[in-house]
């Protein structure tokens, strides 16, 4: 089976699609996740290369990409300086995340049907690309490596 021009993604309350759903303009996807810049390659340091961002992607009803908010709230390295603070990377990305959340009027969070998307920022992949391996058909969600297939029910592997 072929991958469907719009990919469900199911609304899951307390695991990683949590902050997906419908609002007056559309549908957005929002999440927080580390991410590394495409073709790094691990070394001594590594901890200043993986980034913690903040990502709301939004688009309209149909589905299409309309637009994305990509904000590094800062990097592993900083977050095990200060792991608990208020001011700990995490901290600061779960604040900046429920800002951008409250700024999308009438929010309702629900499943949504997205097209492929995507985008580079601070060389990092953003977006639902879709592929084909020995037959089998896939979407995933790039940097938070949610994967998506058969039966194109909105259910995701990690």
């Amino acid at each position: 089976m072929a991958v469907p021009p719009v990919i469900p993604i199911a609304y899951e309350p307390r695991h990683r699609t949590e902050t997906i759903g419908r609002y007056a303009d559309g549908q957005f996807l929002a999440s927080i996740t580390y991410a590394f810049p495409e073709g790094f390659r691990p070394d001594d340091g590594w901890e200043e290369h993986k980034r913690l961002y903040t990502v709301l992607h939004t688009f309209d009803a149909e589905g299409r990409y309309r637009d994305s908010e990509v904000w590094c709230a800062g990097t592993w390295a900083e977050q095990q300086r200060d792991p608990h603070g208020d001011d700990s990377v995490l901290s600061r990305a779960r604040v900046h995340l429920a800002k951008l959340l409250r700024s999308l009027p009438r929010r309702s969070y629900t499943d949504i049907a997205i097209r492929p998307f995507q985008l580079t920022v601070d060389g990092v992949l953003f977006g639902l690309l879709t592929g084909e391996d020995e037959g089998e058909a896939w979407a995933e969600l790039y940097p938070d490596r949610l994967g998506f297939g058969e039966p194109w029910d909105g259910q995701y592997d990690t």
